[in-house]
């Protein structure tokens, strides 16, 4: 088999390959076998049919036609290998020439890696943000501890901002009430908003027994977007009774014994969140910082593609909050047209990252052990909340192991970027990030190297995921 190779661009190749009839022979004869045993010819055993007989009754160009069919994936794969070319899509292939006793000849374009020159990342630097928690913090979280654990009690007053009401809801379009947006006995906080435009301005000011009806519009159903009359009936009014902030609330609440002791250690907690956040936000950095010293050129269709499953993803997320793109962008401040240059730009960035850690990983021979493979499906199950026996069932059932398991290697590739960069903070403090636990303390750095690298490579996985938009479209993340 010879090929040969053209290159239509940086990201598309055009294969011409030829294949002598000689080397067809195989797939000839597993095409008569093939043919032989889907046929019944009078005095012949099924399978046992002679070739000759199956030319007369079949036809020899089926037989031709089945064993093409045979040949072309093989010679194809055979021909992207010797030519040391890695596909990112499925071909589309056309068979130029085939003549019987005379040989197969087609041709295959498709997409493929680009070859990508790693720039140099010695001295590479990147700049985060300080690691802060303020008192402010603190208190947010003490009070978000301290609602858990409020009792309600009914009161015979009108509701106000932060009371909780059982109410009754029902939307109405020109006097009939509108299917699926009717709920009864529902609890709710007013104030808290996210569930109908006006919700809260309507509730203030009712007391158990009244109603009162306002127009919003549907945020899905049949009637998305349309004014309907909403129908508001409060049954129960009550305020929240919360406890003392003291040392019983302590031992209520946590294993501290005295409350400093809690708050100290929601302080600590806080922090160990922020040094989390501060290495993604140093990941993000030297990423940027080293796709911004090379041109990576990328496959128009790849991006499309990409860039076509993000914006079916955000308007899945949006759906689900209860919320349309247009209400999303009118909240964020964003017209349509910088939404979809935002969304390119970051896929965009993430296809482009994906290429360049591949090939970070490729030349540092950065390998997977069934460890990390494993311990990567799992924390994967918990992101999308599924069982993880069922989500590596799934995995293995549809072949996307090889997917994670490159989804690791960028990690890694991008994790040992991240440590041998100079990060600094806003205050010009070098970022601990070599030594970073994942629970967000830092650790020795003779006994907790591993756990380090453990917290890095967590914190670098699937970069290209990391900067779709999804993660700030939905209100509840």
């Amino acid at each position: 088999m010879k090929s040969a190779v053209e290159t239509l661009s940086p990201t598309r190749a055009k294969l011409t390959v030829e294949v002598p009839f000689e080397e067809l022979k195989p797939s000839l004869d597993a095409a008569y076998k093939k043919i032989a045993q889907q046929i019944n010819i009078p005095g012949f055993r099924r399978g046992k049919v002679p070739p000759q007989v199956i030319d007369r009754q079949v036809g020899r160009g089926v037989v031709l036609d089945e064993a093409v069919n045979e040949v072309l994936p093989k010679a194809y794969v055979e021909a992207l290998q010797s030519n040391d070319l890695t596909p990112l899509a499925q071909p589309e292939i056309e068979v130029t020439r085939f003549e019987d006793n005379d040989g197969l000849e087609f041709t295959a374009e498709v997409d493929i890696k680009p070859e990508i020159t790693i720039p140099d990342t010695d001295g590479l630097e990147a700049s985060v943000e300080d690691v802060e928690v303020t008192d402010e913090d603190v208190e947010e979280q003490v009070t978000a501890l301290r609602e858990r654990f409020a009792t309600l009690i009914d009161v015979e007053r009108p509701a106000a901002d932060g009371d909780f009401v059982v109410i009754d809801l029902k939307a109405t379009k020109d006097g009939e009430v509108v299917e699926g947006a009717e709920v009864t006995g529902f609890s709710y906080k007013v104030g808290r908003g996210g569930m109908v435009d006006g919700l809260d301005e309507a509730l203030e000011g009712v007391s158990a027994g009244e109603s009162k009806t306002f127009t919003s519009e549907l945020a899905s159903g049949d009637l998305v977007g349309q004014d309907v009359e909403i129908e508001v009936t409060v049954n129960q009014v009550q305020e929240q009774e919360l406890p003392e902030l003291d040392d019983e609330f302590a031992q209520l609440a946590s294993e501290f014994d005295t409350f400093d002791e809690l708050r100290a250690d929601v302080r600590e907690r806080l922090v160990r969140g922020k040094r989390l956040e501060q290495a993604a936000a140093a990941r993000d950095a030297v990423l940027e910082a080293l796709l911004d010293k090379v041109e990576i050129p990328l496959p128009e269709t790849l991006v499309t593609d990409e860039l076509n499953a993000r914006r079916d993803s955000v308007e899945q997320q949006l759906a689900f909050a209860g919320m349309t793109l247009d209400k999303y962008l009118e909240d964020e401040g964003q017209t349509e047209d910088e939404f979809e240059a935002d969304l390119e730009r970051r896929v965009r960035d993430a296809v482009a990252a994906q290429f360049l850690l591949d090939e970070i990983a490729d030349k540092a021979e950065i390998g997977v052990d069934q460890n990390e493979l494993t311990q990567h499906m799992v924390r994967r199950a918990q992101q999308s909340g599924q069982d993880p026996q069922e989500f590596v069932n799934h995995m293995l059932e549809h072949n996307h192991v090889p997917e994670l398991v490159q989804e690791i290697r960028r990690g890694k590739a991008l994790a040992e970027l991240v440590e041998n960069a100079v990060v600094k903070d806003a205050s010009g403090n070098v970022v601990e990030l070599k030594n970073l636990r994942p629970d967000g303390t830092i650790g020795e750095p003779e006994a907790e190297s591993e756990a380090g690298s453990e917290a890095g490579s967590e914190a670098a996985e699937a970069p290209a995921e990391e900067t779709a938009p999804e993660a700030e479209a939905t209100p509840a993340e």
